[in-house]
């Protein structure tokens, strides 16, 4: 982590790039996202065919091997996602969108609605693929993997995250 904020991990051209809404504290505190204990988002990837292995949050960057990145539409770190405010989101848009658009990834993956909700500008939106792009990259919204959203269990994750395997 450099400046307080936790690092992107992009490349150019990856097949998909996985978006949270922002760093948790401890994944920020740590300097590697989903670092927080009851996150399952590496365990999620890996069941869902995205990674041969379950890869550690210490180990994020290796994900770039397996053409997957790692970015947050909104830098600042909470405890929970509902503290971030919509000018939050607001403030951020142009310059996520450009980043996703300087990246060119063949997917942005939302993980959970809020963040592509507040940049698309609309109120309600579907699990899945999108009818529209985001920074010239397919969109994809996924259920949040964070141990806080209880509303999907490992096996419902998996599931949702295998539909983008298979679509790449």
């Amino acid at each position: 982590m450099a400046g307080g904020r936790l690092e992107d991990i992009l490349a150019e051209h990856l097949a998909v790039v996985f978006c949270g809404i922002n760093p948790g504290m401890t994944a920020a505190a740590l300097g590697h996202h989903f670092a927080g204990r009851g996150n399952r988002f590496w365990r999620t990837l890996h069941l869902a065919g995205f990674t041969p292995q379950e890869l550690r949050p210490e180990n994020d960057r290796s994900i770039l091997q397996y053409q997957c990145g790692l970015t947050a539409v909104v830098e600042r770190p909470t405890a929970r996602a509902d503290q971030l405010s919509l000018d939050e989101f607001v403030a951020a848009a142009a310059d996520f969108e450009a980043k996703i658009a300087r990246h060119a990834p063949r997917f942005v993956a939302f993980l959970g609605k809020a963040a592509y909700c507040a940049l698309s500008g609309q109120r309600e939106v579907a699990w899945g693929l999108q009818a529209t792009t985001f920074g010239n990259a397919s969109v994809w919204v996924l259920p949040n993997p964070s141990g806080r959203n209880r509303a999907f269990t490992l096996d419902q994750l998996v599931d949702a995250y295998r539909q983008l395997c298979l679509a790449l």
